[in-house]
């Protein structure tokens, strides 16, 4: 095993010292519900792209993966059809609104999640993730008032702590993705949660662009700094999209694709949530943070149309190579 590598060394030069000799790298992956085919199909279609590994979205076009559908048999098809192309899958997409304000939908949303935790290690990965959800009844991106209250704090914690217990019976993390105008949405808000609910099966889905929102976003790195120098040790896989400042508000944007509502989003308000190399994040830090602490995890490429995913894997192949990761 390498030795770890300390977070007192912070030059550029010995991060990728340690790197080299330890044979580490960043992983680039891709989620393949950017490809809406069937499970051969989707897989071919990927490794074609040269990835080496991949953010599961448990749906394809030749498949029935509801809820009551879903089994260990379909899993085990899914996760060996991706190995057989080399494509580990690193970790699966449980997104949903955990707090949705309509109980009914509510419970349908935890069924379905519990389900796909139920089933992980026979997709092929421990981890599965989901954003913490909203009180807002039409969509799972835009803040409610609720968010920011205690009950409503309370109540989603409440939720979480539920499913990271069940994640735990079938020896699964589950990992959250903050976002702004979720109910877990700040630096401060995530530490909370972490504190709470202090638990080995409850991590971090890195994506620095979903904490920056109209007030800080001028204030690239010392954001970005804040951001990893608060949660680098809870971190278990990062994402890759981008961010920049709108001109005027847009709004929820959702591009037109056939994917569902959390590839499609583009962004909301004065934020735009572009793919990687068309915004304004400063991917050199991003990156070079992220490798501190981490430096072969995989980093999953987003936001994006399937014609656009050379471009943004060349990009990302670019900046790691820049930085010698």
């Amino acid at each position: 095993m390498p030795a770890t590598f300390q977070p007192e060394n912070t030059g550029p030069l010995k991060l990728q010292k340690y790197i080299l000799e330890n044979d580490l790298m960043i992983q680039v992956g891709i989620f393949t519900g950017y490809f809406p085919y069937d499970l051969a199909q989707t897989a071919a279609r990927i490794r074609e792209l040269n990835f080496n590994t991949v953010q599961l979205d448990v749906s394809f076009k030749d498949m029935d993966l509801s809820t009551n559908a879903f089994d260990a048999a379909k899993a085990r098809k899914i996760r060996d059809t991706f190995r057989s192309s080399n494509l580990p899958i690193c970790c699966i997409s449980g997104y949903t609104n955990l707090v949705h304000p309509v109980p009914a939908k509510r419970k349908a949303n935890l069924d379905h999640l519990r389900q796909i935790i139920r089933y992980a290690n026979e997709l092929g990965s421990p981890y599965v993730i989901s954003e913490t959800g909203t009180y807002h009844a039409e969509s799972d991106w835009v803040s409610d008032p609720r968010n920011k209250t205690q009950e409503g704090y309370t109540e989603c914690r409440d939720v979480i702590g539920e499913i990271v217990a069940f994640a735990r019976q079938h020896g699964v993390t589950f990992c959250v993705e903050t976002y702004v105008n979720n109910v877990i949405g700040s630096v401060e808000e995530t530490l909370r949660l972490f504190a709470d609910i202090n638990h080995p099966n409850l991590g971090l889905l890195m994506d620095p662009t979903n904490y920056f929102e109209e007030h800080n976003i001028g204030a690239m790195d010392l954001t970005l700094n804040r951001i990893f120098d608060a949660l680098s040790d809870r971190i278990k896989i990062a994402h890759a999209k981008d961010v920049k400042l709108a001109e005027t508000s847009v709004g929820v944007s959702m591009a037109d694709i056939d994917g569902d509502e959390a590839h499609a989003l583009r962004g909301v308000g004065m934020i735009e949530l572009p793919a990687p190399g068309l915004g304004s994040l400063n991917y050199d830090l991003y990156l070079q943070r992220l490798a501190r602490q981490h430096p072969n995890i995989p980093i999953i490429i987003e936001h994006l149309e399937e014609a656009d995913v050379p471009r943004a894997k060349q990009f990302m192949d670019g900046r790691l190579l820049a930085n010698g990761l």
